[in-house]
């Protein structure tokens, strides 16, 4: 796969991640890149996070932040259940583009859907295919998702979430069961929804 550097300097790539998770929060992530100060060897190995192993996304993490301009933002599962999954993703993406430690001149967004972000903005479908900031943001995004998820599951054993990271997997499922529905739980969820109503 062939990633470029967005033309425009000072361009943010924004991507998210957690989604479609039954629990936790859905996490947004904005980097900005500049050729300069990125190592060529890092930027070769950055990739659409899906793509790679969570050991390297690890290191990629550590490298980008390092190297990069991040943002984090995420939005809680009361405003996923409040907004629905689109709007509540489109609050993350506006937050990480807040905390990113300067504006951006614009933002590559990945997807089909444009979120409101305060600057000139364009989506990209398979942007992190194709745009090295949205590869970058997509390791930001599902690393920080991740160690959160770990940190729940901690504090809620039983579902299973630092493995399935808050998807509707039979572990989780029957974990829910069992359990019942916690507070981190997406109660618009269909699949949530019908326990509730079942239970």
């Amino acid at each position: 796969m062939a990633l470029t550097f967005a033309e425009m300097r000072g361009t943010a790539g924004i991507d998210e991640a957690g989604r479609g998770p039954w629990a936790g929060p859905v996490v947004a992530a904005a980097v900005m890149i500049d050729p300069a100060r990125m190592p060529p060897d890092v930027a070769r190995r950055i990739n659409d996070s899906k793509k790679l192993a969570p050991a390297r996304r690890e290191a990629l993490f550590e490298a980008i932040s390092a190297h990069a301009l991040v943002g984090i933002g995420d939005a809680t599962v009361e405003e996923i259940d409040r907004f629905n999954i689109l709007a509540a993703t489109h609050l993350a993406m506006r937050r990480a583009v807040d905390a990113l430690p300067e504006r951006p001149a614009a933002a590559l967004v990945d997807g089909n859907s444009l979120p409101k972000l305060g600057c000139p903005a364009a989506p990209v479908i398979g942007g992190d295919a194709k745009v090295i900031e949205i590869a970058a943001a997509s390791i930001i995004a599902k690393v920080t998702r991740d160690r959160l998820m770990g940190r729940l599951a901690e504090a809620n054993p039983g579902y299973g979430w630092e493995r399935n990271k808050g998807y509707g997997t039979a572990e989780h499922s029957a974990a829910i069961g069992r359990l019942g529905v916690s507070p981190h739980h997406r109660r618009s969820f269909a699949p949530i929804r019908m326990f509730l109503e079942s239970s």
